[in-house]
């Protein structure tokens, strides 16, 4: 959460979604809440310690899968900060869903797991060492973004046919697909 909040400038999304792992709204509420201090309720004892609070326009919700037989029956969502009507009206606003889902985050961990063994579930691929996991977390995230292509993201040629395009391109970061070994070779550091 602090690399999001450092990544989009601190700015409040319109709206935030995951599962229902508490820990999610644990790490929200510690970078983007406020402090804010109880009244005290008497004169003696202490005073109460500050406490953090979601801040005025946060949405945030979840999504909550019922469970039978271990199949999935039933998926509800549950606004945790913020309101249902602040919800609906971000979904509302919303260019690619008009439902609470965690389609897009569980769709790059996907592919993340699928380019990174060490993520893997029941593998012996396991990190041992924390920056070798790091580097190689770097390395399937930006040649994905940057060397293969995304079938949602191409684009109709006016003669026809299909121009391919991956993350970097639709960000504008890039002008052609890369190939590996032309990502490999970039020099990290470009010297004037």
């Amino acid at each position: 959460m602090e690399d999001f909040h450092r990544r989009t400038g601190g700015r409040i999304m319109n709206l935030m979604t995951s599962d229902e792992n508490p820990a999610y709204a644990t790490a929200i509420l510690a970078v983007y809440g406020e402090a804010v201090t109880p009244p005290r309720r008497g004169r003696r004892g202490r005073r109460p310690a500050p406490r953090q609070e979601p801040p005025a326009g946060l949405q945030y919700a979840t999504v909550h899968k019922i469970r039978e037989n271990n199949r999935v029956v039933r998926v509800e969502t549950r606004v945790v900060f913020g309101t249902w009507l602040g919800v609906l009206l971000a979904l509302a606003l919303s260019a690619v869903s008009k439902v609470v889902n965690t389609a897009f985050i569980e769709r790059h961990n996907g592919s993340d797991r699928n380019g990174n063994a060490r993520k893997t579930r029941k593998s012996y691929c396991f990190s041992k060492d924390w920056e070798m996991h790091e580097a190689v977390t770097y390395f399937t995230m930006y040649s994905a973004n940057f060397c293969r292509p995304v079938r949602t993201l191409r684009e109709r040629k006016a003669e026809g046919g299909w121009r391919q395009r991956t993350p970097a391109i639709a960000a504008g970061l890039a002008d052609h697909v890369w190939s590996l070994k032309e990502w490999l070779c970039f020099p990290a550091i470009q010297r004037k």
